[in-house]
């Protein structure tokens, strides 16, 4: 397994965030830029899970990457996913991933992710000795734009009392666009710092950010070593180019439906009005009905005189 509790590499120990300036190159919310932070930083991924989780550093012994990669190589695209997966205190299973561009299949992809977590038996356990697993998804949009939510926690409950059915299994969802949603709560485990710390567009924002918390301080600086590393640097870009590649296809795909909804809706009106035009006709056609057997009638009456 590859060593996830290194803070910094040696090309980088003199680089701080003191010199950092201007805008950022990278934008925070960059998925492989978060799990570079969370892989090279043992402590910011363990301050994060206590943030998200409401624990404190005393119940949080360890926190192991399951599934680290090698930081720098280059990823494919269409088959690789950057859901950091995590060991805590070798009972607990986390798993988290910052999704930047919503695919409309969250909910599914989630529960996947959840429920294959889940299923973390060995050979000869018992079932009462599964681990708990939890889905953290930290998003760059409103899941629910209908019910807006800054951080919402899902369990397994009965739907008629709310009954907890088990506690092994949570589903949490951070939406980094509605900072201005987080309660009393939320602030008190710092959790809208990280929000505003991923949303951060220029240095002089996440120095201020790092003066109010130390884990926010040391993930800043980590962030900061990352994206002078050339390999990470360049990782982080093409993450980006997909990203706007992505997006072109989403518009483009919108695009389509659009118009293929307006067919659809032209269609409908042709149809409707074919419709019309065959009541029409067959009101016509009555009349013309109605009018022959009035001329008969006529006929009928003349010849009698």
């Amino acid at each position: 397994m590859l060593d996830t509790s290194t803070t910094i590499t040696a090309d980088t120990t003199f680089v701080t965030l003191d010199s950092a300036t201007g805008p950022v190159t990278i934008p925070m919310h960059n998925d492989y830029l978060f799990r570079a932070l969370l892989q090279r930083n043992n402590r910011v991924l363990k301050g994060l899970i206590c943030s998200l989780l409401h624990l404190s550093d005393s119940q949080v012994q360890t926190v192991t990457i399951t599934n680290p990669i090698e930081l720098g190589q280059t990823i494919d695209n269409k088959t690789f996913f950057l859901d950091v997966r995590v060991l805590m205190n070798d009972d607990t299973y986390i798993n988290l991933e910052m999704q930047v561009i919503n695919e409309y299949n969250w909910v599914e992809r989630s529960l996947c992710y959840l429920c294959r977590s889940f299923d973390n038996l060995e050979r000869g356990q018992e079932y009462c000795e599964i681990k708990p697993s939890i889905q953290i998804g930290l998003l760059n949009f409103t899941l629910f734009p209908e019910c807006p939510e800054f951080y919402a926690t899902y369990g397994f409950l009965n739907v008629k009392n709310h009954m907890l059915y088990s506690d092994k299994l949570r589903l949490s969802v951070l939406d980094l666009t509605r900072t201005d949603l987080a309660t009393g709560e939320d602030k008190a485990y710092h959790i809208d710092y990280w929000a505003s710390l991923f949303k951060s567009t220029t240095w002089e924002e996440i120095k201020m950010l790092a003066q109010k918390d130390d884990t926010i301080k040391e993930a800043s600086n980590t962030i900061y070593q990352l994206s002078q590393e050339e390999k990470i640097r360049l990782q982080c870009e093409a993450r980006e180019d997909y990203y706007r590649r992505e997006c072109r296809i989403a518009k483009q795909h919108e695009k389509i439906n659009d118009l293929e909804t307006r067919i659809a809706d032209m269609q409908d009106a042709v149809s409707e009005k074919d419709a019309q035009i065959a009541d029409m006709q067959d009101a016509v056609s009555e009349k013309d009905a109605q009018i022959a057997a009035l001329k008969a009638e006529l006929e009928f009456i003349k010849q009698k005189e």
